[in-house]
């Protein structure tokens, strides 16, 4: 049986005392889906860093592809870099650039250094894909509502058509609506692209709707991992408790 896409076998980071993974186990297959849930400091954002190589694990093994990724340098992690997309929580485009910019941000740099009307074209056909009109191309980042900055930062991710795709809180700061139509579009380009895709997320109805399986963090610890649709049957004490928000449980809050 072949080697999940993105496989992450006993990794561990602490900050000095503070011990944050505690082995993590998780893998995603080609072109599959993978949801992290969990509250707030269980490990999600630092397992994402991990994989991106922000951070350097203290032990384990992360492989894409077959190939260890950690301790990659030079022009062989510059290579790792470039398969990835990234849709960042706030969006985190460049205020300074304009909006086709943004989305063109990428294919402008490193190896590509695409010409600006190359960029530019396909910069407005990506955007048309997240919704958005070629009116908008020259818009600043600053006068866009949340869920528009959310578009473009999703249309720069999709841009370079990357292998594999990271989705960091994607729904954080919108309305109910504009998350769902967020969460469909998600799911829309990465179907069109075939991306394998990671989205770390604390909102349940963006991981059912994005993910074909999910994975749940507590404590740096994977406790449960099955598919999307399993989730409500999990049997699961961690899980039940979770995705109900119910106090009383096996996880501990901290007030």
């Amino acid at each position: 049986m072949a080697e999940p896409h993105i496989v992450l076998d006993n990794v561990h980071k602490s900050f000095g005392s503070k011990h944050v993974l505690r082995g993590v186990n998780v893998g995603v297959g080609k072109g599959r889906s993978l949801a992290i849930i969990g509250g707030s400091g269980t490990g999600k954002s630092v397992t994402l860093k991990c994989i991106l190589g922000l951070l350097q694990p203290d032990s384990g093994s992360i492989r894409i592809g077959g190939e260890e990724i950690i301790g990659l340098k030079g022009e062989a992690r510059d290579r790792m870099l470039a398969r990835f997309g990234m849709l960042f929580q706030g969006a985190a485009l460049f205020d300074s650039l304009n909006v086709w910019r943004n989305v063109a941000f990428g294919l402008m740099q490193g190896e590509r250094k695409m010409k600006a009307r190359e960029a530019n074209a396909i910069a407005i056909d990506k955007m048309a894909q997240v919704g958005l009109g070629p009116e908008l191309a020259n818009a600043n980042p600053a006068d866009l509502s949340g869920g528009m900055r959310k578009r473009v930062g999703l249309a720069r991710a999709i841009a370079p058509e990357p292998e594999i795709i990271f989705f960091d809180e994607p729904t954080t700061g919108l309305d109910p609506i504009m998350g769902d139509v967020i969460n469909n579009l998600i799911v829309d380009c990465t179907r069109r692209l075939g991306a394998t895709t990671i989205t770390i997320t604390h909102d349940m109805a963006s991981a059912r709707k994005i993910a074909d399986d999910i994975a749940m963090i507590y404590k740096g610890k994977i406790v449960w991992h099955g598919p999307a649709n399993e989730i409500d049957c999990s049997n699961n004490a961690y899980v039940e408790q979770f995705i109900h928000g119910r106090e009383e449980g096996p996880i501990q809050v901290d007030l």
